[in-house]
């Protein structure tokens, strides 16, 4: 990550901006709630959304601190960088392309889908494209990067097949035939190592050394 004020600024107003936007939305679904707690909570933090944004604030936070340490360098390198604004663009193109029309939000419960699904991952890319370093990126980075929606995938079908409830309805086995679902699953990976890839090529394109 390229040091700077601007960006120590910029990470400390996006990491508010992440917490609160998670904080707001974990208030409503237990206010909202229908089961008891605990079981509420697992839910809640089942969502890639609510992962994906805990994720990016968690980054976010470590890299506005000074204090060096082994997960602030993690946090730190474009790779990873990279690998999380794929991610969260993926959380804001899913919902607003696919989801929006299902969900009746009312109320500051709005905000929260907004700052979530939209606000957040904006913001991240915001800060990829101007305080990120790419020159380090590799092509071959892209298949590391599928590990996470795939452990999360897994972790989703063995909960489903437990409890019997999905929280998207492209991987719902109480509707879906098994191969419709590993069809919608195979399309979200494309969709996430397409990205990646577009992320990786211009990140060389614009490390290259311009000709004088």
């Amino acid at each position: 990550m390229k040091s700077s004020n601007a960006a120590k600024f910029y990470c400390l107003f996006s990491a508010l901006i992440g917490w609160f936007a998670i904080m707001l939305q974990a208030y409503f679904i237990i206010l909202n709630r229908i089961m008891p707690l605990l079981p509420t909570l697992v839910k809640f933090f089942s969502y890639f959304t609510i992962l994906t944004n805990l994720l990016v604030a968690i980054c976010f936070t470590y890299l506005y601190f000074n204090k060096e340490s082994g997960i602030k360098t993690w946090f730190s390198n474009p790779k990873t960088l990279t690998a999380i604004n794929v991610y969260i663009l993926v959380v804001g193109l899913v919902y607003n392309l696919v989801l929006r029309p299902l969900r009746e939000a009312k109320g500051l419960e709005i905000l929260a889908d907004e700052l979530l699904h939209a606000v957040v991952p904006l913001l991240f890319m915001i800060f990829w494209v101007f305080f990120v370093e790419k020159s380090r990126l590799n092509w071959k980075n892209a298949y590391a990067w599928l590990i996470y929606p795939f452990l999360y995938l897994v972790y989703l079908l063995i909960r489903g097949a437990i409890i019997k409830q999905y929280p998207y309805f492209f991987i719902d086995a109480n509707t879906l035939k098994p191969m419709e679902i590993l069809i919608n699953c195979l399309m979200l990976f494309i969709v996430f190592l397409i990205l990646s890839w577009l992320f990786i090529g211009i990140g060389k394109l614009f490390s290259k050394p311009t000709e004088t």
